[in-house]
């Protein structure tokens, strides 16, 4: 009986294939042609990606047809090499959260150039169906978001209504007419729906349909904005790897170092000198409201040194 156990265990533990995150990371696919638009098959194709010197490689088959997955979000090089042609590059490459891009890379027969840029932004295709909107870490640093918390932009999204919450319905949204407690959190491919409600009483948040909120309601529990890369915000006709619930698929992605060290320091100020007196204020004749407050903090990423074995990971703190 013991070995039989025994047996099961190294089963489950080396005879399985792995298992990664749940649409957080990309996919690149496409066709290699050559000036005639013959497929060559057994190209070589690597993807590189600047920051943090990731690298996959792939060939491709005999359609010419190869796909590189498991890409974190970031920028990456894309480069096409075989023999007696000249080799092909794609420069700034970037990839969002769960994005799945299709290109059609032409290799010419060698010649006086050693490689070829290809810059030919029509060839890049998005493939996947899905209706959804991405809020990158450019966009999330240059709006001003009340409590920091990055909540406040999932409105952007089309088809996505506030709702009032209550006891009996916590959501704080609904998406395209599904209850609010419908709308499923992923941090880096992750889970996040785990708030659960202190009460006796069997609600929506008894099975963690919600995502975990802050004692005010925010999402700043899950992940702060400064350590925040990106997410997406799909509505409708998503993949079917996403799943437990019918509205909105919300991933979000933590920011990751790079070889080099870099942060910034930063403080976000408001106070009632710059405000303009409330003009119901202003008819009662009130005073204005006393508003002070200074949010301040830094950012510091870099890559992980290990005493023993040199550099290995990054990082963000």
């Amino acid at each position: 009986m013991r070995r039989i156990s025994v047996s099961l265990i190294l089963l489950s533990l080396f005879g399985c294939q792995a298992i990664y995150a749940q649409g957080t990371t990309a996919t690149i696919s496409g066709t290699v042609v050559d000036e005639k638009k013959a497929v060559l098959p057994d190209t070589a194709v690597s993807v590189l990606n600047e920051s943090t010197g990731l690298q996959r490689e792939a060939t491709s088959n005999s359609e010419g047809y190869f796909a590189v997955a498991l890409l974190p979000p970031g920028h990456y090089i894309v480069r096409v090499k075989r023999q007696g042609f000249n080799s092909a590059e794609i420069k700034d490459f970037v990839l969002q959260v769960g994005d799945q891009r299709s290109i059609s890379i032409s290799l010419y027969p060698a010649g006086p150039a050693e490689s070829i840029t290809v810059v030919d932004e029509t060839s890049l295709v998005h493939t996947s169906p899905a209706v959804s909107t991405v809020i990158d870490r450019q966009f999330i640093e240059n709006l001003p978001m009340n409590g920091r918390s990055f909540q406040s932009l999932i409105v952007l999204t089309p088809g996505v209504v506030l709702t009032p919450t209550f006891f009996g319905q916590q959501g704080q949204f609904s998406v395209n007419g599904q209850r609010s407690n419908a709308n499923y959190f992923t941090l880096d491919g992750v889970s996040a729906n785990i708030q659960v409600s202190g009460s006796a009483t069997l609600n929506q948040t008894a099975g963690g349909s919600i995502p975990g909120a802050a004692a005010n309601g925010s999402t700043s529990s899950l992940v702060s904005v400064d350590a925040l890369q990106e997410f997406r915000i799909q509505t409708s006709t998503y993949a079917p790897e996403y799943g437990r619930s019918p509205g909105a698929q919300v991933s979000l992605v933590s920011r990751a170092g790079t070889n080099d060290f870099h942060g910034s320091l930063y403080e976000y100020f408001r106070n009632d000198v710059l405000d303009a007196k409330d003009w119901f204020a202003n008819r009662s004749g009130l005073r204005k409201p006393p508003l002070r407050q200074n949010n301040f903090g830094f950012v510091l990423g870099g890559p992980v040194l290990l005493p023993r074995f040199g550099e290995g990971g990054s990082a963000v703190v």
